[in-house]
């Protein structure tokens, strides 16, 4: 009797744990559809305070994902890099959204973050301007990505840092990430290269 207890506990725990797992590794992919707001509307601040106007993404698949520098995610930062120097330039643009929304895990100012980046990544992807992605204050372009009315496809959920959205070339959300699944993940190269149809 007690090793089907033992079994059975086992089993629970397993269950619980991929259910965990999937909350930090999960894909989502969605139909291209059309939302109450348009992509190429949306602006934010770049980490230098310059204003980024969406509408310059018209036609370049994108990836925004939100940073923190305390992470145990953060060394995907290098996979990131990667990917800007292997797909990066006219057809395809990481954002990289630094946020202090989990764990506290960037509370640094926009100059200690560029520094970290720069020395331990050597990032040259665009970094933006700290925001929020959870709670009150929630930038417009997280507003974007995590309602369905305004994005069209899904209500999204970002759990922790790192998760990532993938953003055709024509404006619609084709992806959400979660934490999890690295950079270098087979849907996000294809995404990346304009390999995925």
């Amino acid at each position: 009797m007690k090793i089907y207890i033992l079994i059975s506990i086992v089993a629970v725990i397993f269950g619980l744990g991929l259910i965990a797992w999937n909350s930090y590794a999960g894909i989502k992919i969605f139909q291209p559809s059309e939302g109450s707001v348009d992509f190429y509307s949306l602006s934010a601040r770049t980490i230098d305070g310059k204003e980024f106007q969406f509408e310059q993404l018209r036609g370049k698949r994108v990836l925004i994902v939100n940073t923190a520098s305390e992470c145990g995610f953060t060394p995907q930062y290098k996979g990131l890099q990667k990917l800007h120097e292997m797909y990066g330039g006219d057809d395809f643009v990481i954002l990289g959204f630094p946020c202090n929304d989990f764990g506290n895990q960037e509370s640094g100012s926009s100059d200690e973050i560029v520094s970290f980046c720069s020395k331990n990544y050597g990032v040259e992807f665009q970094i933006m301007d700290k925001v929020k992605v959870k709670g009150e204050g929630v930038h417009p372009v997280y507003v974007w990505l995590e309602n369905k009315n305004e994005n069209g496809v899904s209500n999204n959920s970002i759990k922790w840092n790192f998760h990532k959205f993938l953003i055709d070339d024509t404006g619609h959300l084709v992806a959400s990430v979660r934490s999890g699944v690295k950079p270098s993940d087979k849907l996000i190269t294809k995404f990346a290269s304009g390999k995925l149809k």
